[in-house]
């Protein structure tokens, strides 16, 4: 029988410090953080989804925890390294604050806390999604992040640090991931589709059509775990993008407009359109396009956000020049 599929944001997250694309000042407070001995007894990781957030979170318990460690670079071969990269070590404990809300949660939490670790050095918290604690479980757990056991580390991974308590902020330290730059997303998947052998031919018989690649990485808004999900899907959904070497099925040849329909998104075209048609005060075209979206299903405050973020890029250029 063959193996289940490994999606690509599974196959290439990141593990160590340098993986991480985007979030170098982070990365490097962290790294000098363990060579000084000072990692912190609770940090917050606070940023926008598929940004690095948890699987940084992983790569500092594997930097304290590896054997070689702590260290800056976790060897990602010993015990330690493989069951924290697995999600089942039992001294890196992950949490979905999503579904564990409630103060009985935190309770049970609070009774771990103050056991050694059963063989790691230090026992790790990650916390995904921490706005998601109620209030009563953040007041629960204020004295344990406060004054937890020098064995213990906190980790609070949230899109939303505006919903913690400021008695928890302030007794973090806080790390605000960005989103990451297209460029950087457009490079990386490239760099994806040369490992994968996915190939994706263009008119000139070129391979890794820029354009296909640079508009999943805008697509993505910053956020590459969304980049790699989009090229997956891509690739599951589109016989000319083949794996491995093999011949492609249906050998079906993919198009900006292929993409639109796929990702139900906007992309350019009727972008540039508009704005040709508003630059011109074409009213009819105006009406013709815009009715077009609605008859086509298609998600109007999307389009919305990606014509407002047109329009800046215009701006930009046009005090640039």
């Amino acid at each position: 029988m063959n193996q289940s599929y490994t999606v690509i944001a599974r196959r290439y997250r990141p593990q160590t410090f340098d993986d991480v694309i985007g979030q170098e000042y982070i990365t490097t407070t962290l790294k000098n953080a363990i060579l000084a001995n000072k990692v912190a007894h609770a940090y917050i990781f606070a940023g926008m989804r598929g940004v690095g957030k948890t699987s940084l979170a992983r790569i500092l318990a594997k930097a304290l925890n590896c054997r070689e460690g702590p260290t800056q670079s976790p060897c990602n071969k010993c015990e330690f390294c493989r069951t924290i990269t697995g999600g089942n070590d039992p001294d890196v404990i992950e949490i979905d604050a999503a579904s564990q809300t409630k103060i009985d949660d935190v309770r049970q939490l609070q009774e771990g806390v103050g056991y050694v670790p059963l063989r790691a050095r230090f026992k790790v918290y990650i916390m995904d999604e921490a706005h998601q604690l109620s209030k009563s479980a953040f007041n629960a757990l204020l004295k344990t992040i406060e004054e937890p056991p020098p064995h213990v580390k906190f980790i609070f991974a949230t899109t939303d640090y505006n919903k913690l308590p400021e008695t928890i902020l302030s007794r973090c330290q806080r790390f605000n991931f960005r989103p990451i730059p297209s460029k950087r997303i457009y490079e990386h998947l490239l760099e994806i589709c040369r490992k994968e052998n996915f190939t994706c031919p263009s008119q000139d018989g070129g391979d890794h059509k820029p354009e296909i690649i640079g508009a999943i990485a805008r697509l993505a808004h910053g956020s590459m775990r969304d980049a790699q999900s989009l090229l997956d899907l891509t690739v599951s959904s589109y016989g000319n993008l083949s794996a491995g070497g093999g011949s492609a099925s249906g050998g079906q040849s993919i198009s900006l407009d292929d993409l639109g329909f796929l990702f139900d998104a906007f992309l350019f075209d009727k972008i540039f359109s508009l704005t040709d048609a508003l630059s011109h005060y074409n009213l009819n075209e105006i009406v013709t396009i815009i009715d077009s979206i609605f008859r086509e299903g298609k998600d109007i405050t999307g389009f919305i956000e990606q014509l407002i973020g047109h329009f800046w890029h215009l701006i930009l250029i046009q005090i640039s020049s």
